[in-house]
């Protein structure tokens, strides 16, 4: 393995993609976690309220709901947000490509990864050569 690969390498490059990967993949995971974990808690924190929109539904009543229930407006919008920014995230990146700040961000990430060695505990997913 090479201590300083050249970023136009091919297995380099693969490389990154690996990292940019596994990027995605926790994203998504994290947004998962939220959503059956915080999401259900949060509801359950409205249920009263949720009870009341059923009878007579108002943004008003949607509205003072949230103002007087902080903590499940919080993690309502936690979730929300969370999963808004990853989806433009992600779609900007299937329609435009990976901004080359993040493309730099990956391969340094890369190299300190080649640079730490087996010790990292990504070095298994992205520089192990087995299975490719």
């Amino acid at each position: 393995m090479e201590l300083n690969p050249v970023p136009d390498d091919a297995n380099f490059k693969s490389q990154v993609q690996k990292l940019h990967r596994i990027t995605i993949y926790t994203r998504w995971l994290l947004i998962v976690i939220l959503w059956v974990t915080v999401a259900p808690l949060s509801l359950w924190a409205l249920r009263e309220e949720i009870a009341l929109w059923q009878n007579y539904f108002t943004w008003s009543a949607v509205r003072y709901a949230l103002a007087y229930n902080r903590f499940a407006a919080i993690g309502l919008g936690l979730c929300i947000g969370t999963t808004t920014a990853t989806l433009i995230w992600h779609s900007r990146n299937i329609l435009f490509g990976v901004s080359p700040a993040y493309q730099q961000r990956l391969e340094k990430q890369v190299l300190r990864i080649i640079k730490q060695g087996e010790t990292h505990p990504f070095w298994k997913w992205i520089i192990s050569t087995k299975n490719e």
